[in-house]
């Protein structure tokens, strides 16, 4: 495919479904695949410039990362993108044994023959800002330093105990890390001290953003330093943030295009795996708002006898939808209602878990003939969409005040979920009014 801006492989498909928001509404069209389409698929989507893949290794291995991930990237390769993404969290969680983001640099640099990756995480519109290598992230109004973050430094599978980004890499990664910081990128001669650190970097350079300002900053660069046969970078949505000032600057993308909001639906289905705050907020409020609130045992849809469960869970959905109310099916309500040291005690579990919640949420679509739906968390969201059959999604409403769980039209050739309207929402991602705003279908 010609004139592709970027292509991008997202670890978990909510923050797949956030790189693919920040391109659609800014004016470049994109489509987001659930695994390397077909030639006749791909085609149906010839007129996009930024192609996407939703993956899973925020979750996985690094064994996994070498077994899936190199194809994976080939295949981005091929299409022969300016700039290939490889996207994680802008909390930057992850761990050497789970969703190693050293180990999926060091595969893109092999195979994309650099000596160096950019890595660029901070992301102002997220709320998520790096200064001299540390990262920061806001909750509820405050901004902590990520390893004091009240979620982040506490998640079940990824905890981050350490700000210091290239001290993090250092525990995933042999590669060195060097540094543009803030005071780099943002003086006159940037260009110039950014060259030199380039020619002696041989591994990771990470790059700060800590405001629009160095966000533009960052974004010349990335583009200024891509190479003639593709480039290989990494880190949160802020690379697509950064690259949008640049190729605006350019002339290479038109204006912000106008998304009509869709409108109210009777009934929403939601399935929540998440044990975060602020999922836990959003699941009360609903319940105040008009949604039955239906809890499932993650153990049980997990166990033994995990077909009745799944039926009873199913059928409890079914009986609240047929009497005209949006359902919530959720596995825990905030961090009280954890079960993870126990989930983590079955091997695979988790994976199993959210293609539990997958099933339960196309079987209420495919009884109730449901328009609309969202899968809560970014783990969960990963394996759960898998079970509903879709091949691709697009951007049907960008959420302006929630960055990074828009509200996607899903594309397939499965009559109940093609053209289904579904979001994915991360954990930690969305006001306490989320679900209720999604079933309104609006904007704001």
């Amino acid at each position: 495919m010609g004139n592709l801006l970027i292509s991008y492989y997202g670890d978990d498909f909510t923050g797949s479904t956030d790189v693919m928001e920040a391109l659609a509404s800014n004016g470049v069209p994109t489509v987001l695949f659930l695994g390397i389409p077909d030639a006749a698929l791909l085609e149906r989507f010839s007129q996009c410039r930024a192609i996407g893949i939703a993956g899973t290794s925020r979750s996985e291995t690094p064994e996994w990362m070498q077994q899936h991930l190199v194809p994976t990237f080939e295949w981005l390769k091929g299409l022969g993108a300016e700039i290939c993404h490889y996207k994680v969290c802008s909390t930057f969680d992850s761990s050497p044994r789970i969703g190693n983001i050293g180990k999926a640099i060091e595969i893109g640099r092999e195979l994309f023959a650099q000596s160096f990756v950019p890595v660029v995480v901070g992301a102002p519109q997220l709320k998520r800002y790096t200064a001299f290598g540390h990262l920061f992230a806001a909750y509820q109004g405050k901004v902590y330093r990520i390893d004091r973050h009240p979620v982040m430094s506490r998640h079940p599978v990824t905890p981050m105990d350490e700000a210091d980004l290239t001290l993090h890499l250092e525990k995933q990664t042999s590669l060195p890390v060097s540094l543009a910081d803030l005071m780099m990128v943002a003086s006159a001669d940037a260009d110039q001290r950014v060259n030199e650190l380039a020619a002696k970097a041989d591994g990771i350079m990470l790059m700060d953003v800590d405001s629009p300002e160095i966000q533009a900053a960052v974004g010349k660069q990335l583009w200024r330093l891509r190479a003639n046969d593709g480039f290989f970078v990494a880190g949160s949505s802020g690379v697509e943030y950064a690259l949008l000032s640049a190729w605006r600057d350019k002339g290479l993308i038109g204006e912000r295009p106008v998304f009509t909001p869709p409108g109210k639906v009777e009934r929403l289905a939601v399935v929540s795996g998440s044990v975060s705050p602020t999922t836990e907020r959003q699941i009360r409020q609903a319940m105040t708002d008009g949604f039955d609130g239906i809890e499932v045992d993650p153990l049980a849809i997990i166990g033994e006898s995990a077909d009745r469960a799944i039926e009873d869970a199913i059928n409890a959905g079914i009986a609240s939808l047929k009497t005209s109310r949006s359902v919530i099916l959720h596995t825990a309500l905030g961090p009280s209602a954890d079960r993870g040291d126990a989930i983590d005690r079955v091997p695979g579990a988790r994976h199993r878990l959210g293609q539990a919640l997958g099933t339960i949420l196309r079987r209420l679509v495919e009884s109730e003939k449901l328009a609309r739906a969202v899968i809560a968390g970014g783990d969960t969201s990963s394996h759960a969409l898998k079970e509903l059959r879709v091949a691709a999604l697009t951007t049907l409403l960008p959420l302006p005040q929630t960055p990074g769980s828009p509200l996607c039209m899903a594309h397939g050739s499965y009559a109940p979920t093609n053209g289904l309207q579904i979001a994915l929402k991360g954990g930690q991602v969305g006001t306490d009014g989320y679900f209720v705003q999604i079933r309104d279908g609006r904007s704001a």
